[in-house]
């Protein structure tokens, strides 16, 4: 158990540099590009692509993602991913990841503690920085990924609306 933590960890940070080696060579990538390319969103992916966001978030932004990890996925109760998937829960899914994305591009040293944020859904996320960086319930567990149409910020949860 524990080294496949590990080697999912390496795997992740692996396509972030791959990633950011891409944005340094003057090759920058936009967020569903980079996404896709980390191999650890590939939930996130279906998930953007079954509600018809990836034109949006392909756009020119500028957006701030925080991105949910194929494991944050994993944590929802079981079936949920799948029922979310359904054309017919198309609507709800839409919230739930628009709920993830704040117009602008916040970068990690644009925050400041118990601030709040207004998402694209039109819910409010709240930003806690006491014990590390917390987006509403979710920790940050790589902030400033950096895409030719905003950021990434990598959450291990998913956030939900209220």
């Amino acid at each position: 158990m524990r080294k496949t933590i590990i080697a999912t960890a390496v795997s992740a940070l692996m396509g972030f540099a791959s990633a950011t080696a891409a944005l340094a060579g003057g090759h920058s990538k936009d967020i569903v590009d980079i996404a896709a390319g980390a191999g650890s969103f590939n939930t996130l992916v279906a998930a953007v692509t079954a509600a018809g966001l990836v034109d949006t978030l392909k756009g020119d932004g500028p957006f701030t993602v925080f991105a949910p990890t194929d494991e944050a996925f994993a944590k929802l109760p079981e079936g949920t991913v799948e029922t979310l998937l359904k054309p017919e829960n198309k609507d709800q899914l839409v919230a739930i990841l628009t709920y993830h994305v704040v117009p602008g591009k916040v970068m990690s040293t644009d925050l400041v503690d118990d601030m709040k944020a207004t998402t694209v859904q039109g819910g409010m996320i709240t930003i806690d920085l006491d014990n590390g960086v917390m987006v509403d319930a979710a920790n940050v567990v790589t902030a400033d990924i950096e895409a030719e149409n905003g950021v990434i910020h990598v959450i291990d949860a998913v956030i939900l609306p209220k």
